[in-house]
């Protein structure tokens, strides 16, 4: 009987994760857009699960800031403000300064080779026009570096906020970024490889606020509410 509940369990948390996963991929790579109303018994459907699972999944989700729970109204792809934007790229420039040294302290011929495929990667989608294959990519360049380092916790904490930053930029971003993204990540692992570590923190630093620079906090969000949208 023990062994049984266990099992399922582990299914449950395996068809959640899935739904997490899914949805997930789903606000980075742009296909659902922030303001967008996540239906329970819709996604049930889809995955073919209970609503039960739909509903941990959904809490999830908001705990990672990705979608917001309403009362009596339910779940919502998130719109992040402003104010939290900014925030965002903050912790961002904290977190990923400190990590850049941490990284130049143990890098190694392989780490280096590493990020360059994935760079030659990022590279093949953006000539592709694979848009979100690069917005994934872009990200998880940033991701990789900690997981070379072997530390899956900053890796954890690193895609949250990155995933935060697909919504924040889909909603922000004024032009698109990607190729001069992919020649700031090349020109800063050019510098690790050079053994470089004040350069490499400054061209992290420098990167990251000018992917904040690209966007423009004053522009008109687009509605997913008819009535607003036609008002």
């Amino acid at each position: 009987m023990i062994l049984s509940n266990a099992m399922d369990n582990a299914a449950t948390s395996t068809n959640t994760n899935a739904i997490v996963e899914t949805l997930t991929r789903a606000i980075v790579e742009h296909r659902l857009l922030p303001g967008a109303k996540l239906v329970e018994q819709k996604l049930a459907d889809h995955f073919g699960v209970s609503r039960t699972l739909v509903r941990q999944a959904l809490f999830q989700l908001a705990q990672n800031k990705l979608i917001r729970l309403e009362p009596a109204r339910g779940a919502f792809v998130a719109a992040p403000s402003v104010e939290e934007a900014q925030q965002v790229f903050v912790v961002r420039r904290m977190l990923e300064t400190e990590m850049t040294r941490a990284f130049m302290r143990e890098v190694t011929p392989d780490k280096i080779a590493a990020l360059r495929q994935h760079i030659a990667q990022e590279r093949q989608a953006v000539a592709s026009e694979d848009v979100p294959g690069r917005t994934e990519l872009l990200g998880d360049f940033h991701v990789c570096m900690a997981q070379l380092m072997g530390n899956t916790v900053l890796a954890q904490i690193l895609g949250e906020l990155i995933s935060r930053c697909a919504l924040i930029t889909l909603m922000y971003q004024s032009r698109h970024e990607a190729q001069h993204s992919s020649d700031e990540h090349e020109g800063l692992v050019d510098a690790m490889a050079q053994g470089d570590t004040d350069l490499a923190v400054r061209l992290m630093q420098e990167h990251l606020e000018h992917v904040q620079a690209s966007l423009t906090f004053d522009r008109k969000i687009p509605s997913h509410d008819v009535a607003v949208a036609l008002s």
